[in-house]
């Protein structure tokens, strides 16, 4: 996924995790968080779910997105929400917010394609190459 990280445009991660930062990641998910990965001859795409860190609820997940740009646009995405959402619900998670880069209009797009609406906003919450961008937090309910 290091690809994704070197783009600079879509996360805020703008570098790759070493192999040891990813296992002590894996490491420290309880059991209400996961991991959904899309495999084709390689990783192609994976989603994260974890316990909300912009609230301290425990009802409430963040979840981050993370394709290539060979499986963006192919319905990888939503495959993996389906599993993420399922997963969610499953763990008893009432809602799941997601940060996106104010300037990532294709990442709005997916997410209010999935049911996700806009509820907040971080000013100048990310700074890359000295530019700063806004955060925008939308939501999607799961009851």
């Amino acid at each position: 996924m290091a690809g994704i990280a070197a783009e600079r445009v879509h996360s805020a991660i703008t570098t790759a995790w070493t192999a040891e930062e990813q296992r002590t990641y894996i490491e420290r998910l309880n059991a209400r968080e996961a991991i959904h990965v899309a495999v084709e001859s390689e990783i192609v795409g994976l989603q994260t779910l974890e316990k909300g860190t912009f609230v301290s609820m425990m009802h409430v997940a963040q979840i981050g997105t993370f394709l290539t740009p060979a499986a963006r646009g192919r319905g990888i995405g939503r495959q993996l929400f389906e599993h993420t959402k399922s997963f969610a619900i499953a763990n008893h998670y009432a809602k799941i917010f997601i940060q996106v880069r104010a300037s990532n209009i294709h990442a709005q797009g997916y997410y209010m394609s999935l049911g996700f609406t806009e509820c907040g906003l971080l000013r100048r919450h990310v700074c890359i190459d000295g530019v700063f961008d806004d955060g925008l937090l939308m939501e999607l309910p799961l009851q």
